[in-house]
């Protein structure tokens, strides 16, 4: 196959660059094979290693490759996924079913970016990044417990006022507009931290959410972790069957 992308194309590098991977994860040569290392694909493509890591990068959370430290990068065996075609934020959810929110705790810090944090935000672990956790729900008492990590680029200082909803203070104060999301759910047993936040048993079983927040140009803005009431939250899947 053809391994280029077009320099002179309006089309942005890491786009051009992910569409040739996605190419390349299709072609049976490399069926759960790795893929040439960075640097010599980073060469022949005519890019930065920023670029093209930032293309790979977004592969890997849709799961359709596999990094391994110090190893390479490999195609993912094929899996089933649902995915929804629509997202809301907390504030916009509870608004759609007409329930008033209420902020229980808020607490922001700046803590040094763990190799997870690193790799998704594709920065060092000596960056420190902006943390917001906030417990909310209902008048009567709370269900979710939200911690979230924003990339240094965005410019949040921890001096805004979280009170109002995120993807609004990103976009008035900070142009940054949330343009898409990748999410993650499964069960989780609540350790003694969250059953205290949330008011449950320690090992209660907890709806876990991990969403993956990227811009318009889809550069990765935040890595969100909720951690539900069990009751508390209905995820719908919209599928269309192709013809």
């Amino acid at each position: 196959m053809k391994f280029s992308i077009d320099h002179k194309s309006p089309v942005p590098l890491h786009i051009q660059a992910e569409e040739l991977l996605r190419n390349l994860i299709k072609d049976p040569e490399y069926a759960t094979k790795f893929l040439p290392n960075e640097v010599d694909m980073a060469k022949q493509l005519a890019i930065s290693r920023t670029t093209l890591r930032q293309a790979l990068n977004k592969l890997v959370y849709e799961g359709l490759l596999i990094r391994k430290k110090g190893i390479g990068t490999k195609v993912a065996e094929v899996s089933v996924s649902s995915k929804a075609s629509n997202w809301l934020s907390f504030s916009q959810e509870m608004q759609a079913r007409g329930i008033p929110i209420k902020n229980f705790e808020l607490h922001i810090s700046w803590v040094y970016a763990d190799e997870k944090l690193a790799h998704f935000f594709d920065i060092g672990t000596d960056k420190k990044v902006l943390k917001l956790e906030r417990l909310r729900g209902k008048e009567e008492g709370p269900f979710v417990y939200f911690i979230s990590y924003f990339h240094p680029r965005i410019g949040l200082t921890g001096d805004e006022d979280f009170k109002r909803p995120l993807y609004e203070i990103l976009e008035k104060d900070h142009s940054i507009i949330a343009n898409l999301s990748k999410e993650e759910i499964s069960a989780k047993a609540a350790d003694k931290f969250m059953a205290s936040k949330l008011d449950v048993e320690v090992g209660s079983p907890l709806l876990f959410r991990k969403r993956y927040v990227f811009d318009q140009a889809e550069r990765p803005i935040e890595y969100n972790l909720g951690y539900y009431h069990a009751d508390s939250f209905v995820y719908t899947v919209e599928s269309r069957r192709d013809t």
